[in-house]
């Protein structure tokens, strides 16, 4: 398997990477919550742009990004709008999506871009190409906040967005049983046996689902969420708590 190198962090070797998320309201608590996660001992930062109050103006965004940057100046950033169809804050269209992608690729100060599988295949590859052209590594991703699907459709989903050209590939899906949950633990484990060739990130979300955050180095996961101070997604287990975790694990 290909690595991904990001700053001075290295994704598919090794105990799995903790990113936590960056979820403030306003550039006064963006600010506060990034000098906080300065303190945290996490590998990268994601900046769930789509809580910021100003996103519909482009150019905020943009220029917010590169005040976080320059904040989190050691820790890779990877800058997400998660859209409202998969768990986000605000509905956007394909053209305020991809037109929030253009700028900041344009303008902004970002390591990774997360970008939906199922969005337009022309836009997103268009996007992609002008990421990797600034040196901007792609997360391509899926959310199943209702069920999980069957083992062979998540590897499916997984193999999509390596055909797509992302450069790690992210699931994340909701358990009803642990039956579930060891679906998605078999589908990482054959992810990474039989057809990746580059990072995969995979995650079963809520209570039930916590125990997938923190076995990746054993099936296969390349990097796991864990919350600061408020968590982004059901299941999140808090930081310290989970490196703790992750080094008694390191195989």
């Amino acid at each position: 398997m290909n690595t991904v190198t990001v700053k001075n962090v290295t994704l598919g070797t090794g105990s799995p990477k903790i990113i936590v998320p960056l979820v403030g309201k306003n550039e006064t608590e963006l600010i506060d919550e990034a000098k906080h996660l300065v303190t945290i001992d996490c590998d990268l930062v994601e900046w769930r742009v789509d809580f910021f109050d100003q996103v519909t103006n482009f150019e905020a965004a943009a220029l917010m990004s590169k005040k976080i940057a320059e904040i989190l100046s050691d820790k890779p950033v990877l800058f997400t709008f998660r859209t409202k169809q998969e768990g986000g804050e605000l509905a956007f269209t394909d053209e305020q999506y991809f037109g929030l992608y253009k700028t900041v690729i344009e303008q902004g100060a970002i390591d990774l871009l997360d970008v939906e599988l199922f969005m337009d295949d022309p836009l997103v590859q268009e996007t992609i190409q002008a990421a990797h052209k600034k040196g901007i590594k792609i997360v391509m991703c899926n959310h199943d906040f209702d069920k999980t699907p069957a083992k062979e459709e998540i590897v499916s989903r997984l193999c999509k967005m390596q055909e797509k050209n992302a450069d790690i590939c992210k699931i994340a899906v909701m358990p009803q049983s642990s039956d579930d949950v060891l679906t998605l633990l078999e589908a990482t484990n054959e992810m990474k046996t039989k057809h990746a060739d580059r990072p995969i990130v995979t995650m079963s979300m809520g209570q039930l689902g916590m125990v997938s955050r923190m076995c990746g180095e054993t099936f296969g996961s390349a990097m796991t969420f864990g919350a600061a101070k408020k968590a982004s997604a059901p299941g999140q287990v808090p930081v310290g708590a989970l490196r703790e975790i992750l080094k008694t694990l390191a195989l």
